[in-house]
């Protein structure tokens, strides 16, 4: 018997005739471009009903006028569109700063071998799978009657960013541990401080990864209806946020209003407004591609 016959291993599974992988892979693989496929053709099915339920609405009046529970067809989303711009802006405000400090604090400055710092990062892993409707109920009674904020752009703002905090220090600390140490070391070596490399050298290269999950938190945030309907947001109003003391309605808090509403009339609004919700969403995902991709650097 000649030594290739001797060093040749057997195959431990069949293969598929004419293939090339064994055939256990190949129904892996076949499960898993089924399993997308049933996904993506559900997707694209919501979206086309949407759009179809909503088009008669999809106009001008949509974000022009204010909602009106008697004359559907002049009513719109202005107020719920306004006061969904505004809580983002003040939730981004807060948690973002926060959520990027707090990296930095415990990727560059934090010992592990602390116990508070262990402890830090053992509730921020916790908090990550905490459901959004505890974190209404701690803004309920916490910032929104312990703290005598009340119904208010602010409670609201606070309490979402109390939501999608872990998650904007969760991205922002795998962005800034993707920097390699060499950049570190070398920016040291001529003679910088920790404080210099961070903020000339770590945060300018963790920016595309930090920009994306920041992004897709606020992305959650915007489409969070649980929280605020437990803090009490109001279902119908017609005026516009003016300052961060203001009652407040957001676009989720409609849409669930109009569903609700037994006219058919009301079913074309709320499929308008959830086409103008989803079209916030992709404007604000496009940014993040976009700050992904030009700021971007390969080492």
């Amino acid at each position: 018997m000649s030594a290739d016959v001797m060093n040749k291993a057997p195959e431990t599974e069949p293969r598929l005739a004419g293939r090339g992988k064994p055939w256990r892979e190949r129904f892996f693989e076949l499960s898993l471009w089924a399993s997308l496929a049933v996904g993506v053709v559900v997707l694209v099915a919501l979206l086309a009903y949407v759009v179809v339920e909503g088009w008669p609405r999809l106009d001008p009046r949509i974000w022009m006028n204010f909602p009106d529970i008697i004359d559907p067809t002049n009513a719109g989303a202005q107020s719920a569109i306004m006061g969904t711009l505004w809580v983002i802006f003040f939730t981004a405000v807060y948690c973002l700063p926060t959520g990027i400090l707090t990296a930095i604090y415990l990727e560059e400055y934090a010992d592990p071998a602390r116990w508070w710092n262990r402890l830090i990062e053992i509730n921020i892993q916790n908090l990550a799978a905490v459901p959004s409707i505890v974190y209404g109920i701690l803004g309920l009674g916490i910032i929104s009657r312990g703290l005598g904020f009340g119904q208010t752009v602010l409670t609201a703002s606070l309490t979402l960013s109390l939501l999608v905090l872990p998650t904007v220090i969760i991205a922002a600390r795998e962005s800034i541990r993707a920097v390699p140490q060499s950049i570190r070391q070398a920016s040291m070596a001529l003679g910088a401080t920790q404080w210099q490399t961070i903020w000339r050298q770590v945060l300018p290269a963790a920016v595309p990864g930090m920009a994306t999950g920041s992004i897709l938190a606020l992305s959650r945030a915007i489409g969070e209806a649980a929280p605020l309907l437990l803090l009490g947001g109001l279902t119908f109003i017609t005026f516009n946020p003016t300052g961060v003391q203001s009652q407040f309605t957001v676009l989720p808090i409609q849409i669930f209003n109009w569903i609700s509403q037994s006219r058919a009339e009301f079913t074309a609004l709320a499929a308008a407004a959830i086409v103008i919700l989803l079209v916030i969403l992709l404007a604000m995902n496009s940014l993040a591609i976009w700050l992904r991709n030009h700021y971007a650097r390969r080492w």
